[in-house]
């Protein structure tokens, strides 16, 4: 046992146990000395291969990494990112992890932040309120950031109008903070107009709505759109009804909407809402879309595989996250905040769920 348990020669020591054991004893030991030694390199070229820098060349770059790997070496992030004066992650402040968009956001962002070499540090904020902000970004400032991404989907309760810390690298997504940041939304307005001008095209009088919550940003922008879409055809509002963005409260307000004879076309501000309508109109004998003609809003996986397959809006998720986080990334490198709204456009994807309205 004494014997194995020797140092060996030219490399490092052996203490016996599993190999799981013994990996993580190496991780512990090992220093940037050990790896050099290792690969027969200077510190200083160990330093260059784990920070990325060029001047080696690539058979000595791949020696320093196989004796890294041997070793179970771990560069120091924290000595690093001081040096280099950031740290290689984006804070990201949501206030629900519970709807379709803030988690396909949330994912795009976190994908296209990895592309860049950058991790995402989640805090999630319980109550949507100015000082739940203020401290969200202290405790990210505590958690060493380099830039922050704020998902506000939902109005603050305290506040008519979101006030950020200055002097801090931020994009604001899905907001309406305007001018003041820089703000990645989508088009809203533009995915609604295609929505109302699909159902009237095909013949409807007029369209109604199963709007989303009234503290949402999307919501609002999307019943906003639509009553203007209606207006500049012509046509007369139907009133407006309220879901909170689950199949539940659509299939409640679907329950009064088969009640209504002259209700041929429903615009459902999101796909989990449309999903829940198509329930009750069938429950309720309404034919989809013999009877009514129901259209979405996202382009959910599953929208396709409804019954019928549900006409909706498609909103390119991908492309707002990669623009987050561009956005931040911008702003670190020209060290000055930008200011404005980008708006990805969105498009229509036409399915089973639409058709003309019944003859009369």
């Amino acid at each position: 046992m004494e014997a194995a348990d020797s140092p060996s020669a030219g490399g490092p020591s052996t203490d016996g146990g599993t190999p799981r054991t013994r990996a993580a004893r190496r991780a512990q030991r090992a220093s940037m000395a050990d790896v050099a030694r290792l690969a027969g390199v200077s510190a200083q070229t160990v330093s260059r291969v784990s920070n990325g820098f060029p001047g080696v060349t690539e058979e000595t770059r791949r020696e320093v990494q196989a004796a890294m790997k041997e070793l179970g070496y771990r560069p120091n992030s924290a000595a690093r990112a001081l040096k280099r004066g950031e740290f290689r992650t984006i804070g990201v402040i949501t206030f629900t992890l519970s709807t379709t968009g803030n988690v396909r956001t949330l994912e795009a962002i976190a994908t296209s932040a990895a592309h860049e070499g950058y991790a995402v540090t989640l805090l999630p904020v319980a109550v949507p309120t100015q000082d739940e902000v203020r401290g969200a970004f202290s405790r990210l400032g505590e958690l060493a950031v380099d830039a922050v991404i704020v998902i506000m989907e939902v109005h603050l309760l305290d506040a008519a109008a979101l006030s950020l810390p200055p002097h801090v690298q931020v994009v604001v997504a899905d907001s309406d903070a305007g001018d003041r940041y820089t703000v990645v939304d989508t088009d809203q307005a533009g995915g609604t107009r295609d929505a109302v001008d699909h159902l009237l095209a095909l013949g409807h009088r007029t369209v109604w709505h199963l709007a989303g919550p009234e503290d949402s940003f999307a919501a609002q922008r999307r019943a906003d759109a639509w009553h203007a879409a209606l207006v500049e055809a012509g046509r007369v509002p139907p009133p407006l009804v309220r879901g909170d963005w689950s199949a539940e409260s659509g299939y409640r307000a679907g329950l009064a909407l088969a009640a209504e004879n002259g209700c041929t076309a429903v615009f459902a501000a999101n796909d989990q809402m449309a999903l829940g309508l198509l329930r009750a109109l069938h429950e309720k004998g309404r034919k989809v879309p013999d009877d009514v003609s129901v259209i979405g809003f996202d382009d959910i996986p599953e929208a396709g595989e409804f019954r019928p397959p549900l006409t909706t809006v498609h909103q390119d998720f991908g492309e707002v996250g990669r623009r987050c986080v561009e956005g931040v990334l911008r702003q670190m490198r020209q060290s000055a905040p930008g200011r404005g709204t980008t708006l990805v456009p969105t498009r229509l994807v036409p399915r089973s769920s639409t058709a003309p309205p019944p003859s009369r």
